[in-house]
């Protein structure tokens, strides 16, 4: 089978939800990929931030391999000698009282809404029903339907509704909205990307997150930040609120904490608000399984060996410098934090972002446009410098060719 093959089958027995870049892709390793032909490409997806530690990187596969040869998967019914162990590691890892482990982020950020909604019953004293959380518009949590109805995008919940209440949205980056509705004493927490992926890496300005967070304080209001896509290691810092030495009440987390090797997400955070949640109101027949928990302990491990937080950060400044050498009117920004940026792409002769991912694609690097005219992009945080300004000079090349 070749290429089209393979997408044609997909085409015939799968839902059309994706609109996948056309190429077919069967091993990973490290910064890169192949496809079905043998063709070699960067990677400067990473499975949307999944694969920060690079493609089956060996000491989580290895993780992975032994214990699923041991046990892997008792549910919550039981206790097993796994889940304690990952519990400790990432708790102190980050630093909080408790974490509560589920599998996808979508599920990690209805965790986070879940105990946002109780705290604010059983310790704020809002009465019952009449919770609210702040979100941010063209904020991306996942595709559930009570996420949709907190979304800006018709794409994500045209069609789909009715949706859930309790959700009041403000303009992201507007700290005076924030302040507004924080006036409003039935407000239980304010969510919010420190950056926004989905919406084109798109970063705030300096002192948000800072100043966000100490009027959640002042207000008596949680303070959470979904860092699935933007946490472990993909801005520069562990963490993207500790560029403002921001701790948020609730940390939300998901994709590189398994480096890619499977579904691992979890919600962190202190006694005050975790122990809200009592036996029987939430859980996961899967969540905090024996096998995540070994792969995640090893996902954070090469975080910290590798010292890969410090990479993106040197490497991050360096490609955005090389990107903002490239002449041409077709980019209209480039903008980013350590290996989590974009550029905005203006059309030209016809082309626009897709049609530039096409060529990248051919001249071998992989990425995918959000929103139309915008391509980020995010290396595994394993790639070095040499490969950067490779991977930046075929950007450059493909870039002019539409001149």
């Amino acid at each position: 089978m070749n290429s089209q093959d393979y997408i044609n089958r997909e085409d015939k027995f799968g839902a059309h939800n994706y609109h996948p870049l056309p190429v077919v892709l069967e091993k990973g390793e490290g910064v890169f990929v192949w496809d079905v032909e043998g063709k070699k490409y960067f990677d400067f997806l990473s499975a949307y931030s999944a694969v920060n530690q690079g493609h089956c990187h060996p000491k989580i596969i290895n993780a992975m391999n032994e214990q699923a040869k041991i046990l892997t998967l008792t549910s919550r019914a039981f206790y097993n000698n796994v889940l304690g162990e990952f519990e400790e590691y990432i708790t102190k890892y980050f630093g909080y009282d408790k974490v509560l482990a589920m599998n996808t982020g979508a599920e990690a950020d209805e965790t986070a809404l879940k105990l946002a909604r109780k705290w604010g019953y059983e310790k704020k004293g809002i009465p019952e029903n009449e919770a609210k959380i702040i979100v941010c518009e063209n904020n991306f949590h996942g595709r559930t339907i009570t996420i949709i109805s907190m979304s800006t995008d018709p794409d994500a919940y045209k069609g789909f509704g009715p949706y859930t209440p309790g959700f009041k949205t403000i303009p992201y980056n507007d700290l005076q909205a924030l302040e507004n509705e924080l006036k409003d004493e039935n407000v239980a927490a304010f969510l919010v990307e420190p950056i926004q992926g989905e919406a084109g890496v798109y970063v705030p300005e300096d002192g948000y997150l800072k100043k966000s967070y100490d009027l959640c304080k002042a207000n008596d209001v949680l303070f959470i930040a979904d860092e699935v896509q933007t946490g472990i290691a993909r801005t520069g810092k562990l963490l993207a609120c500790d560029h403002e030495g921001v701790r948020p009440d609730i940390l939300i987390l998901g994709k590189a904490l398994s480096g890619g090797a499977m579904p691992v997400s979890a919600v962190l955070a202190d006694d005050d608000i975790m122990l809200v949640i009592k036996p029987g109101e939430h859980g996961s027949t899967f969540g905090g399984n024996p096998v995540a928990g070994k792969v995640a302990i090893a996902a954070l491990e090469v975080i910290r060996e590798e010292k890969l937080a410090e990479n993106a950060e040197k490497l991050g400044k360096i490609f955005r410098e090389e990107l903002e050498k490239i002449d041409s009117d077709m980019i209209e920004l480039v903008r980013g934090k350590g290996l989590l940026n974009a550029i905005i792409i203006k059309p030209k002769n016809g082309k626009e972002a897709w049609d530039v991912c096409l060529k990248l694609r051919d001249n071998g690097l992989l990425a995918k446009p959000t929103h139309g005219h915008i391509i980020r992009f995010a290396p595994p945080l394993v790639i070095n410098e040499e490969q950067v300004r490779e991977a930046a000079n075929i950007i450059k090349e493909t870039i002019l060719s539409f001149e």
